[in-house]
Formats: structure tokens, C-alpha cells, sequence
């Protein structure tokens, strides 16, 4: 819904509260009127109950007061002498209309000083675990978030198995949009495993989706810089496929979409391109942190044949070994045109006087066919220059060659706007651009040589009627020759930078999908390590961004846990003396 249709629905609610307790305000020695007051009436509502006037802050904060109204449902029964378990289950399954009924047809008399303590040992516990609830919704939601790190995009800056704290307040903490949503869970209820959240993937007019709140950020003291790493919403979360032409779409909240962590390459009125595997901003290479780490595709050739204490010792995690097949046998068209014909993907990747060497898959039963084997002198791996310049003064090495691609490649941004292809270049993710990345309240041109960059940013992301026909662009039915975007976006790239899916596939981030900014890794957990070795010890208690190289904090966690620890202990031990 839009802010007005909100707004409206909130008189609505007023006036729908003033007509079910007004009665009750009387009788609590209030006036009627105070009953149908916005705001107003929560704070008066507050103080009938007893409650902190804090609560009426939380009746308006989205999520949370899904857990405060039911609460304030009962509350007020109690408060008026209505508190049997019959009592509280009509309340809450009624939501709350059981309250009109006790205000037009029951004699009550209001309870100033009713105990607000639990008079059950399980009524207690609820309270407890409500206010729990609460709290840490609020934390989660407008301070910091957990995260882990699932994928390996951000290798070896980031590491899979990476738990880190994001902050919800440097760049602004976000409100939901989604209105009705579990609490501290994203997109998928535990265990259950269906939706979290009230939505109609199959149905976006539905009166489900029509309960979305207006995107709102609070201010921030800081904003997203070039080389920040960022968590966000997947834009293109929408998709079953991302690198063909999608046969099926569903639609869902954006706060909702898949969360993922990159770094911004590329920031409002920027203009980017990436030359051989290496990013330009407005000209000029961009300069990564010291603690970036980024990898790029590497050829190694051996003078053995490769062992796996070989990869342990360079601790080389992602690698390719290709299939080797005779150059005569490659070089036959009909062969050639035999795998095209079976669906196979294959990519030369490098050749000498009597094989070449080819990436992809094929299956056992025509290996054997064609003869082809493994290579065990040649690989790929994915590495940082810094680990690819020791290769080359390892003995065993023959060569080192950093791996770029040549020519189009399928589904690079923006082939694929609306799942057909449409723009033609010879762009690949290493060679790439220039593109514009748009700033809120700036204008392009629009025609249809610029109009596949910014299609889905038109039409999804800023929700206009878009139409083409012949060779004239309609923005909302108007023939339009330029477009003025409403918001900020960002381009997002991984470090590790030949096995990451970005926005060299998907194209730019809104600003309305930034989630936060990771700012502290709490724990790293290795599942290829054994015993405590599964704990990465040196990536503990370590801050993400920062100048300088990460330094671990446990010591002086642990530090200030043992000072507490004895503290209290002879504090406790004093006293009892005393």
C-alpha cells in the first residue's frame, strides 16, 4: 500500500478502537473522546493498564507489534477483571473484537491496582519469554544482525563459515516492509520449512501483498563507500534461472530476498569498467583495502603430476582439473558438432602440439567413448597474486598464467533483462562497460540502445508501466525520450572474482535492498578442519573492515570475562561478609 493508503487504514483502526473501549476509558475515570484520539489513545491505554508509556512506541514498530498487540489484548481484559483462560483466548483469537462485547454488554469495574506480576508460574515464563522476544527483535531489526557466510564470493576476505555481526545502523537501519512476518527469522519458518511472512508469491494485486509498508530508512552516520563490503538483498531474487531465459517468476518482498555479501565496487553517478579482470572507477583502477584479498582464474602447469599435498601446501581449496583429448579429435567438426548436438558446455582452455585441455562436464560413458582422461600435469585454480607469484618459485611449477576470458558471454548484465536475450556485445566478466551506475534525481537518455541497462531498474525496481512500440519507449503511457531515477543503486562484486555470481549477472542494487554493514566476525568454523582445528582461532573476535591487517580481540574478550568473573566473585564474597 502507499504511505496514504496506510494512513488511512491507521484512522480506520482509530476509530474502530475508539467505538470497542470507550466505554472502558469511562469507566477507568477517562473521557470518551480520549478513546479515538490517534496516539493519543495508546499513551491513555498505557497508563489504564499500568504499562510503561515505552509500549505505545512499540505498537507502531512493524513486526513487533504483532507480538504487543495480543499482549495489550489481554491486558486490558484483565485490567476491567476479565483474566480466566477463557478470557485471554477470546481476546487473542478475536483479535481483540472480543473487548467490544465486554464493552457494550458486560458490567465491569476497572482495577487500578491489580498486580502486574504473573500469578502462574507459566504465565511468568510467557511474560519472560515475550519480553525476550521483543528485545531482541528490536536488536535484530534496527541494530545488529547475525550472519554466516555461505558461499565462497568473497574468498579469501571473507571465508565460508564466517559468522559475523552486521550493523543495521551504519548506513541506516531499515524498517520492514513486509508488515506480517515471524519474528528473527528471514524468508523461512525453522524446521517447518515453509514462508515466514504473509505474501502471495503467485498473486502480486493479492490483499496479502497490499499489507507491504512504504520503503523507510532512518539516517545513518555513514554512507556506502567505494570498496565497502555490504550485505543486501538479491535483486534478482525473483528468478528460477539466472543464466537462461526464465520460464517462471514469483514475486517477493524485497525485504525478503535472499541475503548476500559483496563488496561495492561501484557507487552513485560512477562510472564503471573492468579491463582484463580489473575494475575502473571514473577512470581509474580501483584501489582495494589492504585486507582484500581478491582472487582471480590461474593456469598451472606442472612438471609432476599433481598430489594433494601439493594443494594442502598452498592451501588451494577451488580448482579445476580439465580433460584432455587429442587435437586431432577436437579439431573434427563432427565431433565438435556431436557435443553440441548432446547439450556439453565445453571450453578450450589451453592446448600444446598434440592435446588441448577442456573445461566441463562429460559423462563417463562418453569419456570412455572418446578416450579422454583427466590431465594430471595441467589445472585451474582460483588464487590471489600474491599466492600465484610462489607458484611460480615452486620448482615443481612450469608456469603461472592468470586466465582471461575472451569474447561474449552468455548471461553477462544486461543480456537478459526479461529473460530473452537482447543486447549484443562482446562483454565478458573480465572485460566489461563502461556502464553508468545511476544516483537518485539524475537523468539519462533513454532509447532503445540504453534501455535494456535500465529496463528492470524502470519497471521493477521503480514500479512504472513500461512499454516499447516500434521504435518509441512509454513510461505510464507517455512517449518517453529520457528518465529521472528515484533512487540510488550500487554495483556489488565478489573478490573472488571468477566464482562469484554479481552484478556483472544481475546488474545494480537498490538502495531499498541494503541490508547493513558487516563489522565483526565473532566466530569462523572450518568444516574441513578436525578437532579444534574447526575453529579458525586467528579470525576470532576480528573487526571486517579497518586499516592494517585483522587482529584477533579474543584475548582481550576473554580478558574482561575473567575480570568480571572475579570481580563479582569477591564482591559476592564481601558482601557476605558484611
Amino acid at each position: 500500500m502507499s504511505t496514504y493508503q496506510w494512513l488511512v487504514f491507521f484512522l480506520i483502526v482509530q476509530v474502530v478502537h475508539g467505538l470497542g473501549t470507550w466505554k472502558l476509558y469511562e469507566k477507568a475515570g477517562r473521557k470518551r473522546w480520549e478513546a479515538f484520539v490517534p496516539v493519543y489513545n495508546a499513551i491513555v491505554l498505557m497508563k489504564i493498564i499500568g504499562r510503561p508509556t515505552l509500549w505505545t512506541l512499540l505498537l507502531f514498530v512493524p513486526i513487533i507489534n504483532l507480538i504487543m498487540f495480543p499482549v495489550v489484548w489481554v491486558e486490558t481484559l484483565r485490567s476491567f477483571g476479565r483474566k480466566s483462560t477463557a478470557d485471554t483466548w477470546l481476546g487473542i483469537f478475536t483479535f481483540g473484537l472480543y473487548i467490544y462485547y465486554i464493552n457494550y454488554t458486560q458490567e465491569v469495574t476497572y482495577i487500578s491496582d491489580r498486580s502486574l506480576v504473573a500469578s502462574t508460574k507459566t504465565g511468568d515464563t510467557i511474560s519472560s519469554i515475550l519480553f525476550a522476544i521483543v528485545v531482541a527483535t528490536l536488536v535484530h531489526t534496527y541494530v545488529m544482525q547475525p550472519f554466516v557466510i555461505p558461499s565462497s564470493s568473497l574468498e579469501k576476505s571473507l571465508l565460508i563459515g564466517d559468522f559475523l555481526f552486521v550493523s543495521k545502523f551504519h548506513y541506516g537501519a531499515r524498517t520492514p516492509m513486509t508488515s506480517v512476518a515471524a519474528p528473527m527469522v528471514h524468508d523461512t519458518l525453522p524446521f517447518i520449512k515453509t514462508k515466514s511472512y504473509l505474501y502471495d508469491d503467485a498473486n502480486p494485486e493479492s490483499w496479502k501483498n497490499k499489507l507491504q509498508l512504504p520503503f523507510f530508512r532512518f539516517p545513518g552516520f555513514e554512507k556506502i563507500e567505494n570498496s565497502d563490503i555490504v550485505v543486501f538483498n538479491w535483486p534478482r531474487d525473483t528468478l528460477f534461472h539466472m543464466y537462461k531465459p526464465a520460464d517462471r517468476r514469483y514475486s517477493k518482498p524485497t525485504d525478503k530476498k535472499t541475503n548476500y555479501v559483496k563488496r561495492c565496487v561501484g557507487i552513485p553517478g560512477d562510472s564503471l569498467q573492468i579491463k582484463n579482470g580489473v575494475v575502473f572507477i571514473n577512470g581509474k583502477e580501483l584501489r582495494l583495502p589492504e585486507r582484500a584479498k581478491p582472487q582471480f582464474n590461474f593456469e598451472i602447469k606442472l612438471k609432476e603430476d599433481l598430489s594433494q599435498e601439493f594443494l594442502n601446501q598452498y592451501d588451494i581449496k577451488e580448482f579445476n582439473v580439465p580433460l584432455k583429448i587429442q587435437s586431432k579429435l577436437w579439431d573434427n567438426t563432427v565431433v565438435k558438432q556431436y557435443l553440441v548436438n548432446e547439450g556439453y558446455d565445453l571450453t578450450e582452455i589451453a592446448r600444446d602440439s598434440t592435446d588441448i585441455f577442456i573445461i566441463g562436464a562429460i559423462d563417463e560413458e562418453l569419456k570412455q567413448k572418446m578416450e579422454l582422461n583427466y590431465s594430471k600435469r595441467y589445472f585451474q585454480a582460483n588464487l590471489t597474486q600474491e599466492l600465484s607469484d610462489k607458484l611460480k618459485s615452486d620448482s615443481r611449477v612450469a608456469s603461472v598464467n592468470r586466465y582471461l576470458k575472451k569474447g561474449a558471454e552468455d548471461g553477462i548484465f544486461p543480456d537478459f533483462p526479461d529473460g530473452k536475450p537482447s543486447v549484443t556485445n562482446t562483454w565478458n566478466s573480465d572485460n566489461f562497460g563502461p556502464i553508468y551506475i545511476p544516483e537518485a534525481r539524475k537523468t539519462v537518455t533513454l532509447n532503445l540502445q540504453t534501455l535494456p541497462f535500465y529496463k528492470i531498474i524502470i519497471s521493477e525496481y521503480e514500479k512504472n508501466d513500461l512499454k516499447v512500440k516500434g521504435n518509441a519507449i512509454y513510461i505510464n503511457n507517455q512517449i518517453a525520450t529520457s528518465y529521472t531515477f528515484k533512487q540510488n543503486y550500487y554495483w556489488m562484486m565478489g573478490d573472488n572474482r571468477n566464482n562469484s555470481l554479481d552484478a556483472r549477472y544481475y546488474g545494480y542494487t537498490p538502495e531499498d535492498h541494503v541490508v547493513g554493514k558487516p563489522v565483526f566476525i565473532w566466530m569462523s568454523w572450518d568444516t574441513n578442519g578436525s578437532g579444534l582445528n574447526k575453529i579458525r582461532w586467528d579470525r576470532l573476535f576480528t573487526t571486517v573492515s579497518g586499516e592494517g591487517q585483522p587482529e584477533s580481540y579474543l584475548k582481550y574478550f576473554l580478558g574482561l570475562v575473567a575480570l568480571y568473573v572475579l570481580g563479582d566473585y569477591f564482591w559476592k564474597k564481601r558482601k557476605a561478609k558484611a
